[in-house]
């Protein structure tokens, strides 16, 4: 791929929201490059299509390197995964630190940073979870802080959340899920992420990411078994058992003890933002071109993939 001076690099490009990013950017012709571990995998991914850079966020000259020839920078990193969560703090904390650092060194201006929906300290301490959404919190500061040209796009769940829980016609869901909350197509997420970074006019906003709805899972379980003409039962799981379980495995698989928290903040999701949710859904539209898909839509479109 011929080497250019406006590239668009893509930290977390490889991750489940990184790849529709760059699917994204690729489709409106952009320049792009990949920073991925896995040279491999990204090649598997994106072929010719991008330039790929093989490093790591940890690693500071990597990160010195890999801003070589950019003029955008996208930021959605995640360790939330058993691999990586050991190391949250090196790559979602030091890691994004280290590329804000040596990104203003090249004079590199256009940021733009992939965060949570909303982070609420003070939800997070009411739930005895702080550390749950403590780096996001320090990083959104830094950001906001700074003098890039800079975007905090707040993402709300994907719809895979709903569907993830579903087993045998149930839909089995740890503490019930019973407080409405926000969600999104991971489409909608690239698309807007995209054009996000290829505009200059969103400089110092934190956007709201969200579908048109929010849904309680047993709202999501109704809306899916009448679309797919096959009755999905809710049913609640005690969330103290995963408490326990994440406990007992907190040596050796950390990342269940991460997931447990997630849930006990879904379980507990602020009604006020849901709430809201029509509002910054109608926000996006106005700011955003693009046709987002709905829950029926990604309903609609697993079923057809599974035919």
């Amino acid at each position: 791929m011929k080497t250019e001076n406006n590239l668009i690099l893509v930290y977390g490009g490889t991750g489940y929201l990184g790849q529709k990013v760059v699917e994204k950017l690729i489709q409106k012709r952009k320049s792009v490059k990949v920073v991925s571990r896995n040279y491999d995998k990204a090649k598997e991914l994106f072929g010719e299509k991008v330039e790929i850079f093989q490093g790591d966020v940890t690693n500071r000259q990597s990160v010195i390197e890999s801003l070589k020839n950019v003029s955008t920078i996208i930021i959605c990193l995640s360790a939330m995964s058993n691999k990586l969560i050991r190391k949250m703090k090196q790559i979602e904390r030091d890691g994004v630190l280290s590329i804000m650092e040596e990104a203003k060194k090249q004079n590199i201006s256009r940021l733009v940073y992939l965060s949570g929906y909303e982070m609420r300290k003070q939800l997070l301490n009411d739930l005895k979870i702080p550390e749950f959404g403590e780096i996001k919190i320090e990083i959104e500061s830094k950001i906001s802080q700074s003098d890039f040209n800079w975007t905090i796009l707040g993402d709300s769940p994907s719809f895979e959340i709903f569907f993830a829980f579903i087993r045998n016609g149930k839909m089995m869901v740890p503490g019930g899920g019973l407080n409405a909350i926000p969600s999104i197509s991971s489409e909608d997420v690239g698309e807007i992420t995209a054009q996000t970074a290829l505009r200059d006019d969103l400089n110092g906003r934190r956007i709201k990411l969200t579908g048109p709805e929010a849904f309680t899972f047993p709202e999501a379980a109704k809306h899916i078994s009448l679309i797919s003409g096959k009755e999905i039962k809710h049913k609640a799981v005690p969330l103290m058992v995963i408490n326990i379980v994440s406990l007992l495995l907190l040596p050796f698989a950390p990342f269940v003890r991460f997931l447990y928290k997630s849930l006990k903040m879904l379980n507990n999701f602020p009604s006020d933002l849901a709430e809201n949710v029509p509002s910054d859904h109608k926000t996006l539209r106005e700011l955003f071109d693009y046709e987002p898909v709905t829950l029926e839509m990604e309903t609609n479109r697993r079923i057809k993939e599974n035919k």
